[in-house]
Protein backbone atom coordinates (compact mmCIF):
# COMPACT_ATOMS: atom_id res chain seq x y z
CA UNK A 1 0.00 0.00 0.00
CA UNK A 2 1.22 3.18 -0.74
CA UNK A 3 0.01 6.76 0.57
CA UNK A 4 -1.57 8.68 -2.04
CA UNK A 5 -2.70 12.37 -1.65
CA UNK A 6 -4.77 12.38 -4.92
CA UNK A 7 -4.56 11.37 -8.41
CA UNK A 8 -6.23 14.02 -10.99
CA UNK A 9 -5.82 14.19 -14.96
CA UNK A 10 -4.53 18.08 -16.23
CA UNK A 11 -1.99 20.10 -18.18
CA UNK A 12 1.65 19.59 -16.74
CA UNK A 13 2.30 23.79 -15.50
CA UNK A 14 5.94 24.13 -15.31
CA UNK A 15 9.40 22.83 -17.37
CA UNK A 16 9.40 21.35 -20.44
CA UNK A 17 6.63 19.54 -20.81
CA UNK A 18 4.35 23.01 -19.55
CA UNK A 19 1.15 22.68 -21.57
CA UNK A 20 0.95 18.85 -21.99
CA UNK A 21 -1.85 16.21 -20.50
CA UNK A 22 -0.87 14.06 -17.74
CA UNK A 23 -2.25 12.19 -15.04
CA UNK A 24 -0.64 13.21 -11.55
CA UNK A 25 -0.09 10.94 -8.94
CA UNK A 26 0.44 13.20 -6.12
CA UNK A 27 1.80 10.95 -3.05
CA UNK A 28 1.73 12.18 0.74
CA UNK A 29 5.10 12.57 2.37
CA UNK A 30 8.23 14.43 2.55
CA UNK A 31 12.08 14.16 3.97
CA UNK A 32 11.86 18.12 4.15
CA UNK A 33 9.43 21.05 4.73
CA UNK A 34 9.19 23.45 2.07
CA UNK A 35 7.71 26.71 3.38
CA UNK A 36 5.85 26.76 -0.07
CA UNK A 37 4.53 23.29 -0.51
CA UNK A 38 1.40 22.79 -1.86
CA UNK A 39 0.76 19.51 -0.55
CA UNK A 40 -0.90 18.57 2.49
CA UNK A 41 0.81 15.93 4.27
CA UNK A 42 -2.04 14.81 6.64
CA UNK A 43 -4.30 14.01 3.73
CA UNK A 44 -3.79 10.89 1.80
CA UNK A 45 -5.16 7.56 1.87
CA UNK A 46 -3.53 4.18 1.31
CA UNK A 47 -3.92 2.35 -2.54
CA UNK A 48 -2.75 -0.71 -3.52
CA UNK A 49 0.01 -0.42 -6.92
CA UNK A 50 -3.66 -2.38 -9.13
CA UNK A 51 -5.73 0.30 -7.69
CA UNK A 52 -3.38 3.49 -8.65
CA UNK A 53 -2.69 1.97 -11.85
CA UNK A 54 -6.31 1.50 -12.64
CA UNK A 55 -6.83 5.36 -11.90
CA UNK A 56 -4.15 6.08 -13.65
CA UNK A 57 -5.55 4.11 -16.79
CA UNK A 58 -8.66 6.05 -16.67
CA UNK A 59 -7.23 9.13 -18.43
CA UNK A 60 -5.98 9.53 -21.93
CA UNK A 61 -2.98 10.79 -21.18
CA UNK A 62 0.98 9.95 -22.73
CA UNK A 63 2.49 10.55 -19.31
CA UNK A 64 2.10 9.81 -15.62
CA UNK A 65 4.02 12.39 -13.75
CA UNK A 66 5.14 10.93 -9.59
CA UNK A 67 4.93 13.72 -7.16
CA UNK A 68 4.40 14.98 -3.80
CA UNK A 69 6.16 15.52 -1.54
CA UNK A 70 8.48 13.31 -2.41
CA UNK A 71 7.87 10.86 -4.29
CA UNK A 72 10.96 8.81 -4.74
CA UNK A 73 9.65 7.68 -1.10
CA UNK A 74 6.58 6.02 -1.91
CA UNK A 75 7.98 3.88 -5.17
CA UNK A 76 10.11 1.25 -6.33
CA UNK A 77 11.58 -0.01 -9.61
CA UNK A 78 8.38 -3.08 -9.55
CA UNK A 79 6.11 -0.20 -9.25
CA UNK A 80 7.43 1.36 -12.17
CA UNK A 81 7.71 -1.15 -14.14
CA UNK A 82 3.95 -2.69 -13.51
CA UNK A 83 3.08 0.84 -14.13
CA UNK A 84 4.37 1.38 -17.54
CA UNK A 85 3.54 -1.91 -18.63
CA UNK A 86 -0.04 -2.09 -17.51
CA UNK A 87 -0.71 2.12 -18.32
CA UNK A 88 1.00 2.09 -21.70
CA UNK A 89 2.34 5.40 -20.31
CA UNK A 90 5.65 7.21 -19.88
CA UNK A 91 6.21 7.88 -16.34
CA UNK A 92 7.58 11.07 -15.22
CA UNK A 93 9.05 12.13 -11.56
CA UNK A 94 9.28 15.01 -9.61
CA UNK A 95 11.73 14.79 -7.16
CA UNK A 96 14.08 17.03 -5.09
CA UNK A 97 16.53 15.08 -5.79
CA UNK A 98 17.75 13.91 -2.26
CA UNK A 99 17.11 10.06 -2.87
CA UNK A 100 18.01 8.02 -5.90
CA UNK A 101 14.97 7.13 -8.37
CA UNK A 102 14.10 3.80 -10.19
CA UNK A 103 15.78 3.82 -13.84
CA UNK A 104 13.18 2.76 -15.48
CA UNK A 105 11.55 6.50 -15.03
CA UNK A 106 11.24 8.14 -18.47
CA UNK A 107 11.76 12.11 -17.18
CA UNK A 108 13.53 13.36 -14.29
CA UNK A 109 12.71 16.47 -12.66
CA UNK A 110 14.68 17.68 -9.93
CA UNK A 111 14.00 20.55 -7.73
CA UNK A 112 16.51 20.77 -5.44
CA UNK A 113 15.53 22.61 -1.90
CA UNK A 114 19.19 23.38 -0.73
CA UNK A 115 19.11 26.76 0.86
CA UNK A 116 15.44 27.41 0.65
CA UNK A 117 13.89 24.76 3.10
CA UNK A 118 15.90 25.77 6.41
CA UNK A 119 18.13 22.99 5.97
CA UNK A 120 20.69 21.61 3.74
CA UNK A 121 19.72 18.80 1.42
CA UNK A 122 22.40 17.41 -0.63
CA UNK A 123 21.31 15.94 -3.89
CA UNK A 124 22.17 12.30 -4.69
CA UNK A 125 19.50 11.65 -7.72
CA UNK A 126 21.92 10.01 -10.45
CA UNK A 127 20.07 11.72 -13.35
CA UNK A 128 18.19 15.02 -14.42
CA UNK A 129 16.81 15.45 -17.53
CA UNK A 130 15.58 19.25 -16.40
CA UNK A 131 16.57 21.19 -13.39
CA UNK A 132 13.65 23.15 -12.13
CA UNK A 133 15.31 26.22 -9.36
CA UNK A 134 12.44 27.89 -7.69
CA UNK A 135 14.16 31.41 -7.51
CA UNK A 136 13.66 33.38 -4.27
CA UNK A 137 17.36 35.43 -4.76
CA UNK A 138 19.64 32.38 -4.06
CA UNK A 139 23.64 32.05 -5.52
CA UNK A 140 22.56 29.99 -8.72
CA UNK A 141 25.99 28.93 -9.21
CA UNK A 142 26.05 25.35 -7.44
CA UNK A 143 23.18 24.43 -9.22
CA UNK A 144 25.05 24.16 -12.43
CA UNK A 145 27.52 21.99 -10.27
CA UNK A 146 24.91 19.48 -9.25
CA UNK A 147 26.24 15.57 -10.07
CA UNK A 148 22.81 14.72 -11.80
CA UNK A 149 23.42 17.02 -14.23
CA UNK A 150 25.29 16.78 -17.46
CA UNK A 151 25.50 18.82 -20.78
CA UNK A 152 21.95 17.84 -21.89
CA UNK A 153 20.12 18.94 -18.60
CA UNK A 154 17.96 21.82 -19.25
CA UNK A 155 18.04 24.24 -16.66
CA UNK A 156 15.08 26.20 -15.54
CA UNK A 157 14.34 29.26 -13.22
CA UNK A 158 11.00 29.58 -11.98
CA UNK A 159 9.71 32.49 -9.59
CA UNK A 160 8.63 31.56 -5.90
CA UNK A 161 4.41 31.67 -5.82
CA UNK A 162 2.99 33.39 -3.00
CA UNK A 163 -0.37 34.60 -2.36
CA UNK A 164 0.35 38.10 -1.87
CA UNK A 165 0.01 39.33 -5.19
CA UNK A 166 2.99 42.46 -4.52
CA UNK A 167 5.25 40.07 -3.51
CA UNK A 168 4.43 37.67 -6.22
CA UNK A 169 4.75 40.48 -8.66
CA UNK A 170 8.15 41.65 -7.31
CA UNK A 171 9.06 37.58 -7.50
CA UNK A 172 8.13 37.42 -11.04
CA UNK A 173 10.44 40.64 -11.74
CA UNK A 174 13.12 39.68 -10.13
CA UNK A 175 13.13 35.71 -11.68
CA UNK A 176 12.98 37.48 -15.07
CA UNK A 177 15.59 39.59 -14.22
CA UNK A 178 18.28 37.08 -13.65
CA UNK A 179 17.18 35.13 -16.24
CA UNK A 180 17.88 38.12 -18.72
CA UNK A 181 21.34 38.24 -16.99
CA UNK A 182 22.10 34.45 -17.19
CA UNK A 183 20.86 33.22 -20.99
CA UNK A 184 21.95 29.02 -19.09
CA UNK A 185 18.85 29.50 -17.36
CA UNK A 186 15.07 29.20 -18.72
CA UNK A 187 11.89 30.90 -17.29
CA UNK A 188 9.53 28.46 -16.33
CA UNK A 189 6.14 29.73 -14.84
CA UNK A 190 3.50 28.14 -13.13
CA UNK A 191 0.61 28.18 -16.00
CA UNK A 192 -1.73 25.97 -14.16
CA UNK A 193 -1.65 29.39 -11.92
CA UNK A 194 -2.61 31.68 -14.40
CA UNK A 195 -5.24 29.31 -15.80
CA UNK A 196 -6.51 28.52 -12.30
CA UNK A 197 -6.11 24.53 -13.06
CA UNK A 198 -4.98 22.06 -11.14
Amino acid sequence: MRKVNEIFYSLQGEGYHAGTPAVFVRFSGCNLRCPFCDTDHSQGRPMSDSEIIAEVCRYPAEWVILTGGEPALAIDPQFIRELKERSGKKVAIETNGTLTVPEEIDWVTVSPKTGISGSEAPVHVGRADEIKVVYVGQDLEPYFRLPCRDAGTLMYLQPCYVADPEARSLNQQLAVERVLADPRWTLSVQIHRFLEIK
